[in-house]
């Protein structure tokens, strides 16, 4: 049995760190294992400007408490607006990261998304030619598909033409939740890859319904049958450098999920790296979280690896996490992996 792992320093390659007093509450839980995240662009406006952009990476900076280190890696909210030449000069100076596709209303705070692909195109082109990688919400929105057929149906009639069209593009498909979609990015040729959340690697749609609706499970894309999350472990311990973390982590206060209309969104940072040790655990392969979590993101994105590691360890009886963080707005509840968890990080 193995009681102690030592891995680089992991990053989060799917992060939502919100704004103002939300920010300044969970950057904290974020900063404190992963040296990189990239962040979100859906604010309450979006950003989508290199200007804005510069802007909330240096909110993000200021938020950071004394002593902890993080580098916030920005991106843009792709809309049918975008300028290409703003775009490729916040990419030159070495701004954004990334620029993130969200169709429209397919999660929080995605109006201002891509209804028509075609009306993007000229952006995706100059995004080939430059180098600048797309992060992509997979779903189609339309009424009549349902919610759990949306990221296999995007995939058929949205990402596939697109990468056919602009075979240069390169694509991360972000919180895949199918096997549909592990498949897709296994066998496809060109330069694709995905993320996997750490919440999909542990529960599936019955978590959330059966017994009563758990609203602090629901997200999107929303969790899928118990085959899907099998075949997303499988992709997460597999060695494959197509697949790695990102946590899609996503805080809401409590009222603003536990309501009649409750927001999507699992909130994983502070309890993250002990959910994925159990997963490995779980799988026997506990040898391939680094790659998972610290190493296949990096080369991903063309960075190093962080110089910095962590030390895991597993005690011999339940770890306590907080069940919630506090903010100014209110409460938010930390992700409940519906078992004890016996690994926690090594304070630095």
């Amino acid at each position: 049995m193995t009681y102690s792992l030592t891995l680089r320093r992991p990053d989060d390659w799917h992060l939502h760190l919100r704004d103002g007093a939300m920010l300044r509450a969970v950057l904290p839980e974020t900063a404190r294992h992963f040296g990189r995240s990239i962040i979100m662009p859906n604010l309450m406006p979006p950003v989508v400007t290199g200007d804005d952009a510069r802007a909330y990476r240096d909110r993000i900076l200021a938020a950071l408490p004394d002593g902890m280190t993080f580098t916030p890696l920005m991106t843009l909210y792709l809309t049918e607006g975008t300028d290409p030449n703003d775009l490729a000069s916040a990419h030159a100076a070495g701004l954004i990261t990334a620029v993130k596709l969200y169709p429209a209303g397919a999660t929080t705070n995605s109006a201002s998304g891509v209804r028509d692909i075609g009306n993007v195109r000229a952006v995706l082109e100059r995004m080939a030619e430059i180098g600048l990688p797309l992060c992509i919400h997979g779903e189609v929105t339309r009424h009549n598909v349902d919610i759990f057929d949306r990221e296999k149906v995007f995939l058929d009639t949205v990402l596939d033409p697109l990468r056919r069209d602009i075979p240069q593009l390169k694509v991360t498909l972000e919180h895949v939740t199918t096997s549909d979609g592990i498949d897709y990015v296994r066998e496809a040729s060109g330069d694709i890859a995905a993320t996997i959340t750490t919440h999909h690697l542990m529960i599936n749609r019955n978590h959330i319904l059966v017994g009563g609706i758990k609203p602090h499970y629901y997200c999107l894309p929303v969790a899928k049958r118990a085959t899907h999350q099998e075949a997303l472990r499988k992709a997460a311990i597999s060695g494959n450098p197509r697949f790695f973390l990102g946590t899609d982590s996503a805080p809401h206060t409590d009222p603003n999920k536990e309501s009649a209309c409750g927001c999507a969104g699992c909130f994983t940072a502070t309890n993250t790296m002990a959910c994925l040790a159990h997963v490995f655990e779980e799988e026997g392969a506990l040898d391939k979280l680094e790659g998972f979590a610290s190493l296949f993101g990096p080369a991903r994105y063309g960075l190093a690896p962080n110089d910095t590691t962590i030390t895991l360890v597993k005690e011999d009886t339940p770890v306590t996490y907080p069940a919630k963080i506090e903010t100014e707005d209110g409460p938010v509840t930390v992700f409940d992996p519906g078992h004890p968890l016996f690994w926690r990080v090594l304070d630095q």
